[in-house]
């Protein structure tokens, strides 16, 4: 949704000042925490390693604790799953609970060894970092059936990749809202051409794109927005298809063509680990730079060509009175960037609770 609220929010609030230059702050701030993460080059924001997204100055002293929950690969919560973390001579252990979820306390600050074990299941390991105080939360650690690791093991890239997205086909926040352009999975994997326009379609027709896009004709038709459309059931059929239209070429453009055509991933990964203003800087850096296919990051190429070409087309279908522009076309393009941060800030602390990922699948914690 965040694409389709963007465009709507530039065509609503091009005439107020004060919002646009908000946004425009946004957008210089997201350049320049793009230029500091792209310098820096960190690992894939949801690590399976999670010392990469450790922070350097870990106190050497002190304790703190880490909590988590352990699921199936279906997402399912797996419970009396035994979890032993060790840190040099400390050890501790606990068991998850019925709903997956586990915590050890007293932890002292500093490099940490995670195992997972549960009654037919492999083994799983995993590391992090702890500071003193913090109380880590890692992300869900998903149990593989001890008899599919074989499997697993030989699946390609591209089936690892499909099974994935057909999680994200099914994310929903609150049940209802699409929420598909988001990675939760702690180690994704690139998608390729024909993931990414099947990805696209889906979410350009899912009934709440339609929907969202019907009520934002109706503000429209009530606040007599773009008036060359006039009023009436004609009027609202205008508003109704340039609203979706906004919607279908920002998809199309920034979540499929440019992103085939420079093998970039036009997810957003979420962190969900780090301190609250590392993951904030994660967030607004992402409105201008991603992760290519070669899961490295780059300059955000697609979503910024595909806001420029989507503010282009719509010079075609929106009224004389209301059409942009180049120079307004290039202004509501670092618009459109200052709401993408935003969107990243939203998704990164507020909406990861609110989905839901599978119909049996816990949300996250």
């Amino acid at each position: 949704m965040g694409i389709l609220l963007i465009n709507c929010a530039t065509r609503f609030w091009q005439d107020k000042k004060s919002v646009r230059r908000i946004a425009l702050a946004f957008s210089v701030i997201a350049i320049l925490a793009g230029s500091l993460l792209a310098q820096s080059e960190p690992a894939p924001p949801a690590t399976a390693s999670r010392e990469a997204n450790a922070v350097s100055d870990v106190p050497s002293s002190g304790t703190g604790t880490v909590s988590g929950t352990v699921l199936d690969k279906d997402g399912a919560a797996v419970p009396n799953a035994g979890v032993v973390l060790k840190e040099g001579s400390f050890s501790e252990q606990s068991v998850s609970g019925g709903d997956g979820t586990f915590t050890l306390r007293g932890v002292p600050a500093g490099s940490f060894e995670l195992s997972f074990t549960a009654s037919g299941f492999a083994a799983l390991h995993e590391s992090g970092t702890l500071r003193a105080g913090e109380n880590d939360e890692i992300p869900p650690v998903h149990l593989v059936v001890a008899t599919t690791i074989e499997v697993n093991v030989t699946q390609t890239r591209v089936e690892i990749a499909e099974e994935q997205i057909h999680v994200e086909e099914k994310q929903r926040i609150m049940g209802v809202v699409p929420n598909y352009y988001v990675s939760y999975d702690p180690d994704p994997k690139p998608l390729n051409a024909r993931q990414k326009l099947e990805l696209g379609r889906k979410f350009t027709f899912d009934p709440v794109s339609l929907g969202v896009a019907a009520l934002v004709a109706g503000i429209q038709q009530a606040n007599n927005s773009f008036p060359g459309y006039g009023q009436g059931a004609q009027g609202y059929g205008k508003r109704f298809g340039a609203s979706y239209a906004d919607f279908v070429s920002g998809t199309f453009f920034g979540n499929v063509v440019f992103p085939i055509m420079f093998k970039q991933d036009p997810r957003y990964f979420y962190k969900g680990t780090g301190s609250r203003k590392s993951r904030l800087m994660y967030a607004l850096a992402n409105a201008v730079i991603c992760k290519g296919d070669n899961m490295h990051w780059q300059p955000n190429y697609s979503s910024i060509l595909g806001s420029l070409a989507a503010g282009g087309l719509s010079n075609l279908y929106y009224p004389a009175s209301s059409r942009n522009g180049v120079g307004l076309t290039f202004e509501n393009t670092l618009v459109g960037i200052g709401g993408s941060a935003g969107a990243a800030v939203v998704q990164e602390f507020l909406i990861h609770k609110p989905t839901v990922h599978k119909h049996n699948q816990q949300t996250n914690p």
